[in-house]
């Protein structure tokens, strides 16, 4: 399908800037820091960020990214097992509603609009940040509950580098890396590959079935084991950087995995082990290439991405007499492409304009070789945004978004957002911090179109959004400090529930509003005493997200109620000391019940209780025949508390996990 029109009237207007900056002189004066990072984006005033320490992505390096959310920020990760499918709910959103990007393009899938984070390793990551509510606007619309940006950087200075690391964990766990970086100045090149492997047989006390002691009455609970569980991950990141002159930067990266998984069965079931056998594999390949350009007049940045996926989901019943029968296989495949074309004039120190067009193209299809069913759909989307920041007196900030969006050569209405920073005491980094903001999200194509219950006519889910709140950081000798306080609301219209029908399958339909509200605290320390350096991290979150759906059609037991599986409180700390060579870290995050079911009926059935994990690590680093060593050893769970994330799906008990790396 062709692009709008209204594309083609802003194309030559963004031509005829980047040839403005093309053609001049590029100065030799101009700072390689430049090329590396932008100091300020446009879209900072009014907004909420988190940015996680690079202390904390190399010390979980052997973590997956939900694991790294879920005990770091504020998000809710929905965990259905060890190594199995993680997904978020950011401020009380559903999983689609949190936008994802690798390197400036999209991993949500176009078919389930979601990321399965337990797939994402931490050690590709370099730079990891968050964008909270309305705030993600700045990358793209749909993002609810907000974004997720993940990043890779050249690490100029870093020169010739070979570093092996190797985990030995419970379960018969094995993960092993090797990162090999050279170059410097010019040209760099950074190679990382991976492989993690588990069988994954913890056991558990399995409070989903159970038997009445004739003695005592009471109700005993059997000790079970998560059988059919393992899990298998290899992985390659190859980055180039080079830069022409230091006015420019082109880079290309391209990141491949494949990932197997057999998925257990709930622990309600109660029939043999071998009767029923799940398993998926994912193979994911994603290759991006940008070019920036640095000039007197502004920046600019080229970039075009490319991203594949198969999924493959089996399963097999045994049937007496016959076998293994294979009762579903299911083949997802998607392509896209995506290109973006941004342009930062430089019209002075007070003021920031960003213009940015992005195009994607979505090609997916789902077939089940068993019953036949099957979709294939296309979908193009454009985007249009325009971004203006103002400084008044070195106080006040005023930050204006507008994006403009076509689907399938549909135009969505216009997304607006008006934030504002003020500063309030003139020699303190003390701020006061508002915005108010609409949002729109499609419809995914699986929503549209799965067989069977795809529901064509579904209307988009729109609403708006405002939060306030106070930023402050600041220090004194041997101690710095930064703070956040803010309070949120959205209120979002036809939003996107799947239910079950009469039909005998699940269907997608619109509810008339959920509201969402809330308050998220969060406070950061890094200071020194003596010989000792430590960091404490902390973040508290009251999330409430309820249903306000026809009453006529949900009844009113599930009206004004809390979303399932979406905790009202949660909240994480962490507090990593060292001294010398040694060091020592703890992690604590916590969440409240969760109901699985609308009516958020209280009984043991449909309520998550709440749960408390605290992790401990300990380590040291030296040298030794000429290499760089790091010795640690990690527990989990540490008080062996028994807990689901997803209703019988439990979660392991106290396991450990023992890393060596060497680097020469």
């Amino acid at each position: 399908m062709k692009p709008p029109r209204q594309v083609f009237r802003i194309v030559p207007v963004l031509l005829l800037c980047i040839g403005s900056i093309s053609a001049q002189e590029l100065q030799d004066t101009v700072q390689i820091e430049q090329v590396e990072i932008r100091a300020s984006r446009v879209e900072d005033a009014g907004a909420k960020a988190t940015v996680v320490d690079t202390t904390i992505l190399q010390h979980q390096m052997s973590a997956s990214l939900s694991e790294l959310l879920s005990q770091n920020t504020s998000v809710f990760i929905k965990n259905h097992g060890r190594g199995a499918l993680a997904t978020a709910s950011f401020r009380g959103t559903s999983p689609s509603h949190t936008q994802v990007q690798w390197n400036g393009i999209d991993l949500n899938s176009p078919m389930t609009g979601m990321v399965d984070f337990s797939l994402v390793p931490v050690y590709i990551i370099d730079e990891l940040s968050l964008r909270h509510g309305a705030a993600s606007l700045a990358d793209r619309s749909g993002g609810m509950g907000g974004s997720i940006r993940i990043g890779n950087s050249p690490g100029w200075d870093q020169g010739r580098s070979l570093k092996y690391s190797q985990g030995i964990g419970s379960y018969r766990t094995l993960d092993e890396y090797l990162f090999a970086g050279f170059g410097k100045k010019v040209f760099r090149s950074k190679t990382r590959m991976y492989h993690n492997s588990s069988a994954n047989n913890y056991t558990f006390v399995n409070y989903g079935i159970g038997e009445i002691d004739p003695l005592s009455g009471e109700i005993v609970h059997p000790i079970d084991t998560n059988g059919n569980a393992s899990y298998r991950r290899y992985g390659l990141l190859q980055e180039f950087y080079y830069r022409p002159a230091a006015s420019q930067l082109l880079s290309i990266k391209y990141w491949a995995q494949a990932a197997a998984r057999v998925i257990p069965k709930p622990s309600s079931y109660e029939g043999p082990d071998n009767a029923n056998l799940n398993k998926q594999t994912d193979i994911d390949h994603r290759l991006v290439a940008d070019w920036k350009g640095y000039g007197d007049r502004g920046q600019l940045l080229l970039r075009t991405g490319y991203a594949s996926k198969r999924l493959d989901f089996i399963q097999r019943n045994r049937i007496a007499g016959l076998g293994l029968d294979t009762s579903i296989y299911a083949i997802g495949r998607q392509q896209s492409w995506m290109n973006t074309l941004s342009l930062f004039p430089d019209v002075g120190t007070k003021l920031e304009l960003e213009a940015t067009i992005d195009a994607r193209f979505h090609d997916v299809s789902s077939h089940d070789r068993v019953t036949g069913l099957a979709y294939e759909r296309q979908r193009n989307e454009w985007s249009f945004l325009l971004s203006a920041r103002r400084k008044f007196r070195e106080r006040f900030t005023i930050n204006l978004m507008l994006r403009q969006e076509w689907i399938e050569g549909r135009r969505v209405p216009v997304i607006p957002f008006v934030g504002a920073d003020f500063k309030l005491i003139r020699d303190r980094n003390l701020f006061l911090k508002a915005h108010l903001a609409r949002n729109y999200h499609q419809p995914t194509l699986n929503d549209l179109y799965w067989q069977p219950g795809g529901n064509p006519g579904l209307l988009p889910e729109e609403g708006f959004s405002m939060e306030a709140g106070l930023a402050w950081s600041g220090g004194i000798p041997r101690l710095e400090w930064e703070s956040e306080l803010t309070v949120f609301r959205s209120d979002i219209h036809n939003w996107i529930l799947w239910i079950p029908s009469f039909k005998g399958y699940w269907e997608p339909m619109n509810i008339r509003r959920v509201e969402t509200t809330g308050f998220e605290a969060g406070l950061k320390l890094n200071g020194t005493a003596g010989p000792v350096a430590y960091r404490f991290g902390g973040q508290y979150a009251l999330s409430r997200a309820l249903n306000y759906g026809d009453p006529l059609v949900w009844g009113d037991e599930s009206y004004g109620k809390q979303l399932v599986y979406t905790p009202l409180h949660s909240g994480n700390a962490f507090f990593r000391v060292a001294y010398r060579s040694f060091f020592l870290s703890w992690q604590h995050n916590s969440y409240s019940e969760r109901f699985t079911s609308s009516s958020n009926d209280p009984t043991s059935r449909h309520r998550l209780y709440p749960y408390f994990m605290n992790d401990l690590s300990a380590g040291a680093e030296f040298r030794l025949l000429k290499m760089d060593f790091r010795l640690e050893l990690k527990v989990h769970n540490l008080f062996d508390e028994a807990y689901h994330s997803v209703l019988f799906r439990p979660m392991p008990g106290r396991h450990y996990y023992l890393l060596l790396q060497f680097e020469l």
